[in-house]
């Protein structure tokens, strides 16, 4: 049974209506794989052409994401503002009279699983760099970056020495004006994290997982340039930001 639509709308527009209604609901959350084209004309009694220009049209809206080989997604938007400064760790240690050091624990290309895939609106088994630094702070750990980069955005990536510049001065010297997505939570470290922060199993964690798009945001032309998850030990690490509220 599909959602009442009106039908003085062309087809393609109800089904767009539909959808919009299904995702404004959270019917269908930020990163649901929707139906199959297939299912889709069958639920709607309309041909694959119908079907196929409701969704090219929500994917250049930004609502949808498709993956090639995957399928279909509702697009994990980026925020309508940022909160969160986009600065360097080396930056912000030197600011605080203390000498920034780092550890290159990985630096190599691979292939894209299904959720990295999507996080970058790229093809399963895409190639992709990874790279894993460890920030030090006077000589104690206060960052572990796991990166991912797309080649396209950074072809050169794997041939920087990132003990010179941070991974993130390199990528902002490539789009000087990226559009940014932050989430931030509070998790607890696996074994191998704690080893590389040299921390207890025990010790509370920030981490900030940041998305970074070149081009336009995500659905509107944007290509998506890195994905990097940042992980602060919580006695080490304090997170701020001053912002001013807009106007009433």
């Amino acid at each position: 049974m599909t959602d009442a639509v009106s039908t003085a709308q062309p087809r393609y527009a109800q089904i767009k209506e539909t959808i919009r209604r299904r995702i404004s609901s959270g019917d269908w959350a930020e990163g649901f794989q929707i139906p199959s084209e297939h299912r889709l004309l069958e639920e709607f009694s309309v041909s694959r052409m119908t079907v196929h220009r409701a969704l090219r049209d929500l994917t250049e809206e930004g609502l949808l994401t498709r993956v090639q080989g995957l399928g279909t997604f509702v697009a994990e938007r980026p925020p309508s503002a940022d909160v969160v400064e986009l600065r360097s760790i080396a930056d912000e240690i030197a600011e605080r009279g203390n000498r920034h050091g780092c550890r290159i624990e990985r630096l190599l290309a691979v292939t894209a699983d299904a959720g990295l895939a999507r996080r970058f609106n790229l093809p399963a088994g895409a190639r992709l760099f990874h790279s894993v630094v460890i920030h030090s702070e006077s000589d104690v750990p206060v960052q572990l970056e796991e990166r991912w980069v797309n080649p396209a955005a950074a072809p050169d990536y794997l041939e920087q020495d990132f003990t010179r510049q941070t991974p993130g001065e390199y990528l902002i010297r490539l789009e000087a004006a990226p559009r940014v997505e932050h989430v931030i939570e509070a998790v607890s470290p696996t074994p191998e994290i704690a080893r590389l922060l040299d921390i207890p199993v025990t010790e509370p964690c920030l981490r900030v997982t940041r998305r970074t798009w070149a081009g336009g945001g995500a659905g509107a032309g944007g290509r998506v340039v890195t994905v990097a998850m940042l992980v602060h030990p919580g006695s080490r690490y304090r997170l701020g930001a001053r912002f001013q509220l807009p106007p009433p």
